[in-house]
């Protein structure tokens, strides 16, 4: 199965599934037209999304500012927007998991 992107004016949007405390942050496949996402931090105070966008910043070698958690603050489905990315830029980036 294949990623869900969306383009946007400024950039995309990707869904993830996350899995918050793994043994390791990872991607780990996709889901139903989103990305999996395996994180080791916990689920509490909002830790595991600030985990989220610092690891996807780091993989996607974006800043951290351009990514919006917009929609599932509380759920481990959430959708995020990517700013300067393009749906196939982010598909390029992600090549080994989006498949």
């Amino acid at each position: 199965m294949s990623l869900t992107l969306r383009a946007t004016t400024n950039g995309s949007t990707l869904n993830v599934r996350v899995h918050p405390g793994a043994r390791r942050n990872a991607i780990t496949g996709t889901h139903d037209g989103a990305l999996k996402i395996s994180l080791t931090t916990p689920p509490t105070d909002g830790r595991a999304n600030a985990a989220l966008i610092a690891f996807l910043a780091e993989h996607l070698s974006i800043p951290r500012a351009a990514i919006t958690l917009t929609t599932g603050a509380t759920s481990r489905s959430k959708t995020l927007h990517l700013e300067g990315l393009t749906p196939d830029a982010l598909t390029a980036a992600l090549e080994p998991h989006s498949a």
